[in-house]
């Protein structure tokens, strides 16, 4: 009587059934496996805000064929030019979906994310990834390359909270008159500084001046829209926040300036100063001697200005002199590089 090996008879039904496997392998491979046929309205694209809800870019295709019928899952990969798309950002479709069109907003926030250079040409590529299964591998469209210049399109987020009844006192969660956070490039990060006069001051983030829609503590250094908790302020003081909405995260770190020298209160005795969210200056009112001072960043010499004539710079033997003790009103100006002293 003739025997059969059982592996072989496997392979041979799974040839039929249009599947090829490998001991070694653990993804099954459609036969024939023809990716799907992707095609662009354009191969170049300037995008402008003018245009911001008028249609950029429109892209269609056939899908792909795994030699049976199958549900099949479709996205759009964009990666840069050369890359082999490493890194390359991806937009998932709806099933059934053929064609999809990006309104000039919608594209520009999507290469913003990507952080390419805003009012240049950036050279990408386009590809569509055809998958049925986690078990099968999944297929390429052609690819198709596309010049886009994207511009910049700042954008800001709010920060009502209790730390606003400092300035001025009884202000607390004024949302008109919130701090901010901004996204220079409308990228999904946002950051800023705000000052909190206590540890656990509490406060929410908003994406308009409104409260219709706010971001609340989802635990673990996350936000959420629909978390209910106000988020808290680690600890006091002058703290740098940066918002991630595209992945719902938060973190703080220490950002501080302050006036050390014998003009002051010492050359390791920081006298603090506070931001200025609205105006991005950092100011204080203090007390000064006859001699000498600077300004220092994060009570560390690393990061240090001094200056003459209401321009700062970090070069040698640059102490700012005061010539006459009083009360002044201490301004730096760190975007420009230039300081105010006000005798009061």
């Amino acid at each position: 009587m003739r025997t059969f090996n059982i592996i072989a008879c496997i392979a041979v039904l799974l040839g039929l059934l249009g599947v090829s496997c490998s001991k070694d392998e653990t993804k099954l491979v459609a036969v024939p496996a023809d990716g799907a046929s992707l095609q662009a309205s354009v191969s170049s694209v300037v995008l402008t805000k003018e245009n911001a809800d008028q249609e950029a870019l429109t892209i269609q295709w056939e899908s792909a064929d795994f030699g049976f019928n199958a549900a099949i899952i479709n996205a759009l990969q964009i990666g840069l030019k050369g890359q082999d798309f490493e890194g390359a950002q991806e937009i998932a479709f709806s099933a059934g979906d053929d064609r999809y069109s990006f309104n000039t907003l919608e594209l520009n926030a999507l290469l913003l994310a990507m952080e390419l250079p805003v009012d240049e040409v950036t050279d990408l590529e386009l590809r569509l990834k055809s998958t049925i299964s986690t078990s099968f591998t999944p297929l390429y469209s052609n690819t198709l390359s596309l010049a886009v210049t994207p511009y910049a399109a700042i954008s800001y987020l709010y920060v009502p909270g209790a730390y606003q009844k400092a300035i001025p006192p009884g202000a607390d969660w004024a949302i008109e008159t919130a701090e901010s956070l901004v996204s220079p490039t409308s990228n999904g990060l946002y950051t800023g500084i705000i000052y909190f006069p206590e540890a656990g001051s509490e406060f929410k983030i908003t994406p308009a001046r409104s409260w219709d829609v706010s971001y609340g503590d989802d635990g673990a250094g996350r936000i959420s829209l629909s978390a209910s908790g106000n988020i808290k302020a680690p600890r006091a003081g002058n703290l740098e926040l940066t918002v991630n909405t595209n992945e719902n995260t938060i973190s703080y770190k220490d950002h501080s300036w302050g006036i050390v020298g014998d003009a002051a209160t010492g050359w390791d005795n920081d006298t603090d100063m506070r931001y200025e969210n609205n105006t991005q200056l950092w100011k204080a009112t203090v007390e000064l001697k006859v001699g000498a001072m600077k300004f220092r960043k994060n009570r560390d010499w690393g990061t240090s200005y001094g200056g003459a004539n209401g321009n700062l710079n970090t070069k040698d033997d640059n102490d700012i002199a005061i010539t006459q003790a009083g009360i002044y009103d201490v301004v730096i100006d760190l975007a420009n590089l230039k300081y105010s002293l006000t005798k009061k």
